[in-house]
């Protein structure tokens, strides 16, 4: 069974609906069986990097006042930490991350595209590194396993692996994603949003369930 897995790293749900995704798929008793492929999505594809503050940026972007926003962060912020993973609220900068995903795309060709995006999700949220600086981008592509001549060199070239990225787009638009996380199984069963893991393990048994006869 395939489970396609939309996500953008700059996204708080995401980065904690794909721990919930794992928690779930680890209790299905066909986990080894299910392939993961990781795909695409931009929350802000019109997005210019610099410094504006994300609690800022997105509250102006969906007529929140800051302290709503901030409320949002830390509702983040304790789901990540109730399942293990830290979550700092408040340094992370705005910015497009299309180059992220060029990588993400690039470091699957290597085997590696979950390994660059746990790395990716890890620095922008535990960390709250810039993923719009392109040293802190790099550094975190090595540390994930890349080779950094490869990924300098695919960040030297903006063409490369984009249509990779607007091909993931694309597909999500047509399965009607509105958003991230976003998830499909075997092109039959989607499910969005931050789910409980259990939510996950009951959508795998039905999707598993329902396969059409070999």
């Amino acid at each position: 069974m395939r489970v396609e897995m939309w996500t953008d790293v700059a996204c708080p749900w995401c980065y904690v609906g794909r721990k919930h995704f794992r928690e779930g798929l680890a209790a299905f008793a066909h986990h080894d069986r299910v392939e993961v492929v990781h795909r695409s999505f931009e929350l802000n594809p019109d997005a210019e990097n610099g410094t504006v503050p994300i609690i800022d940026a997105v509250a102006a972007q969906y007529g929140r006042t800051r302290e709503q926003q901030v409320a949002r962060e830390e509702q983040a912020a304790a789901m990540a930490n109730a399942v293990g993973l830290d979550f700092r609220v408040g340094g992370r900068v705005f910015g497009n991350t299309f180059d992220v995903h060029r990588l993400s795309h690039f470091a699957g060709t290597r085997g590696l595209r979950g390994e660059f995006l746990d790395h990716a999700f890890r620095v922008n949220f535990a960390e709250e590194a810039s993923i719009y600086d392109r040293e802190t981008l790099v550094g975190l592509a090595v540390a994930a396993g890349l080779e950094e001549a490869e990924v300098r060199e695919v960040l030297d070239h903006p063409d490369a692996f984009a249509e990779e990225v607007r091909t993931d787009e694309r597909l999500a638009a047509e399965l009607g994603a509105g958003g991230v996380p976003f998830f499909v199984m075997d092109r039959r069963y989607g499910v969005s949003g931050v789910q409980a893991p259990s939510m996950f393990t009951q959508a795998l048994e039905q999707a598993w369930a329902d396969r059409p006869a070999a």
